[in-house]
C-alpha cells in the first residue's frame, strides 16, 4: 500500500561511497539501495570519492543501481576521487556530475602479486608444494610466474578490461573503440571527462543535488537530502570520532583491503 503521505517523497536519498571498494562497502551500499526502494524516495544522490576496488564488489553495486534506476532517478556526483570502480559504479547512475578538478578515470585492471623468492633463500626457507595441476599455485610469493602462467592471468585481465568497456561504452552512449582510446589506465580531470563523454556536467555535490530535484519535479531550493549511512557503534557515538582516530582507523581499512585483495584482479587507481 502506498501512503499518500509518505515524507520520503519529498526528499531526495543520499548514499556515500568512500575509500576501497570492496565486500564491506558492497554490503552497506546494497542494503541503503534496497531502503532507498522500500521507502519510495523519488531520486538519489550517489556520492563517490573513492579510488576503484575489487572487480566483483564493483560488479554488483552498479547491477543494483541500474536495476534501481528503473524505478528512481539516479544522479551521481564525483568527489575529489572517483577513478577505475568509482567510474564504473558512477556508470549505474543516469546523470553524472564531476568537479573540474576531480581525478577520475583509471579505466583499466590490474593485479598485482608478491615474489620474495630471494628475500626467502637468504633466510633458508622454502615450500614444498602437492598439488592437483600445474597452475594451482598461480601467483605463488616464493616464486617467479611461469610464461603459461601470465598468457592465463593476461587472458583473465582482457576480459574484466572488456567487460570495463563495454559497461561505459553502454552507460555513455559511446562506441567501443571511443572508449579504447582513453580507457588505457590514465588518469583525467572532472573537465577532461566532461569532453570525453564520461560525465555529463560539471559542478559540485549540491549543483547535483539540485539535479536530482529537478528531475523528479521537487523545489531544489527547498528540498532536503536523506542520508543513508551505516549506523556506528554505540561507543563512537557517544565519544565521537577524533582525528587521530580516524587516521588509524583509515589505515588498518587500508590494510585488510590490501590483504584481502591481494591475488585478485582489480578496478582500482593507485597512484
Amino acid at each position: 500500500m502506498i501512503w499518500p503521505f509518505n515524507k520520503f517523497r519529498k526528499q531526495i536519498a543520499r548514499i556515500e561511497v568512500n575509500g576501497a571498494i570492496a565486500g564491506a562497502t558492497r554490503k552497506r551500499v546494497l542494503e541503503a539501495l534496497k531502503t532507498v526502494e522500500e521507502k519510495r524516495f523519488p531520486a538519489l544522490l550517489l556520492r563517490i570519492d573513492s579510488p576503484g576496488g575489487t572487480v566483483g564488489d564493483s560488479q554488483e553495486i552498479y547491477s543494483a543501481l541500474k536495476r534501481l534506476r528503473e524505478k528512481v532517478k539516479i544522479v551521481a556526483s564525483f568527489g575529489n576521487i572517483s577513478a577505475s570502480g568509482g567510474v564504473y559504479i558512477g556508470m549505474g547512475a543516469e546523470h553524472i556530475v564531476a568537479n573540474p578538478g576531480t581525478i577520475t578515470g583509471s579505466i583499466g585492471v590490474i593485479l598485482r602479486g608478491n615474489n620474495l623468492e630471494r628475500l626467502l633463500e637468504k633466510v633458508g626457507v622454502s615450500f614444498k608444494v602437492i598439488k592437483s595441476g600445474p597452475y594451482k599455485d598461480i601467483l605463488a610469493f616464493d616464486r617467479e610466474l611461469t610464461e603459461p602462467e601470465k598468457d592465463i592471468l593476461q587472458q583473465l585481465i582482457d576480459t574484466s578490461y572488456q567487460q570495463f568497456v563495454q559497461t561505459v561504452a553502454e552507460a555513455r552512449n559511446l562506441a567501443v573503440d571511443t572508449v579504447k582510446s582513453f580507457a588505457d589506465g590514465r588518469i583525467f580531470t572532472g573537465q577532461q571527462a566532461l569532453e570525453l563523454g564520461v560525465v555529463d556536467r560539471l559542478g559540485t555535490e549540491e549543483d547535483a543535488r539540485r539535479w536530482a530535484a529537478e528531475l523528479v519535479g521537487l523545489d531544489p531550493e527547498k528540498t532536503q537530502c536523506y542520508t543513508l549511512e551505516e549506523r556506528k557503534p554505540l561507543l563512537s557515538r557517544i565519544l565521537g570520532e577524533s582525528q587521530v582516530t580516524s587516521s588509524l582507523s583509515a589505515g588498518i581499512e587500508w590494510m585488510d583491503f590490501e590483504m584481502s585483495a591481494s591475488g585478485l584482479p582489480l578496478w582500482m587507481y593507485r597512484p
